[in-house]
């Protein structure tokens, strides 16, 4: 696909690799509507593209509400007058142990991951078929492809997220809509934050969880894996970039070598020997052992 006249929608565009891709592709000539829930973002994020003379607009749209995005995806096309390629980036994480989660949080992590990304698709899939023309990226992530201990939820939303995807890719080829996966490893954003914040009521009262050293350990190999990362949201949005422009694109694209290993070796190694490896990482061992 070229740049020129191109359209495109991001959802959680005010933040992280969102608003990095937002920038990227404006800077290259794509019109961009970054989506967002925060006032507060969205009016530093215009301002910017203001300052820059970027074609770049935000919105406010939340993928938890119907209206929203409905009224969300009319404006869009009132203004450009069509979509040519959504990326669907708003997401929230969580970190906690399977027996210990609460329903009413996972709940919340799947209306924004999982509802919301397909809330959003939907909406702008008839306008797409009717054309007969679309391109959307589906923000995945390495835990769509592994799951470290305390990753259940966030990662069970990303297999959704990737099943989803695998399905749409074949249902929308009559159509020349094409489905991309993207799966970032770890890259330093607030998103880490964010999901620290909100399992703290997890994380405060593991020390007297049977499951203490997992949440101790799970802490310190995320951190670790962070902090060693060299890949920048501006690395993701270069990926990004290349999968709208690529002509024919892969059904996924890795970022981070973390990711790319992960991906590798799901294919290629037995379970055991994965569950092994993250065992070591993340420091789990039995109580007798110990």
């Amino acid at each position: 696909m070229g740049n020129q006249q191109q359209t495109v929608l991001i959802t959680g565009a005010t933040d992280g690799l969102g608003r990095a891709t937002a920038l990227l592709l404006a800077e290259k000539g794509y019109r961009v509507f970054a989506a967002g829930r925060s006032a507060e973002k969205r009016a530093e994020l215009d301002r910017l593209a203001a300052t820059r003379k970027l074609p770049l607009e935000t919105l406010e749209l939340d993928v938890c509400d119907a209206n929203s995005v409905s009224c969300g995806v009319q404006q869009i096309l009132e203004k450009g007058g069509h979509l040519d390629v959504l990326i669907n980036n708003a997401g929230v994480g969580l970190m906690a142990v399977a027996e210990e989660l609460k329903l009413d949080d996972l709940r919340r992590l799947y209306e924004t991951n999982i509802f919301g990304l397909l809330r959003v698709t939907q909406a702008v899939l008839p306008h797409m078929r009717g054309r007969k023309s679309g391109r959307i990226l589906m923000l995945s992530s390495v835990a769509g492809i592994l799951t470290p201990p305390t990753y259940g939820a966030y990662s069970s939303s990303k297999h959704a997220v990737e099943a989803l995807s695998n399905a749409l890719r074949l249902e929308l080829y009559p159509f020349n809509i094409e489905v991309i996966l993207i799966e970032p490893g770890y890259i330093m954003t607030n998103f880490q934050q964010t999901a620290k914040a909100q399992a703290e009521s997890y994380i405060e009262g593991s020390a007297t969880s049977p499951y203490a050293k997992i949440y101790s350990g799970a802490i310190a190999g995320a951190t670790s894996s962070r902090r060693e990362s060299k890949t920048t949201p501006e690395d993701c949005a270069r990926v990004i970039l290349h999968t709208i422009q690529a002509s024919h694109p892969k059904a996924r694209y890795t970022v981070t070598p973390l990711a790319k290993w992960a991906a590798i070796g799901r294919r290629i190694l037995p379970d055991t020997l994965m569950d092994s490896f993250l065992r070591r990482k993340f420091g789990i061992v039995r109580e007798e052992d110990e």
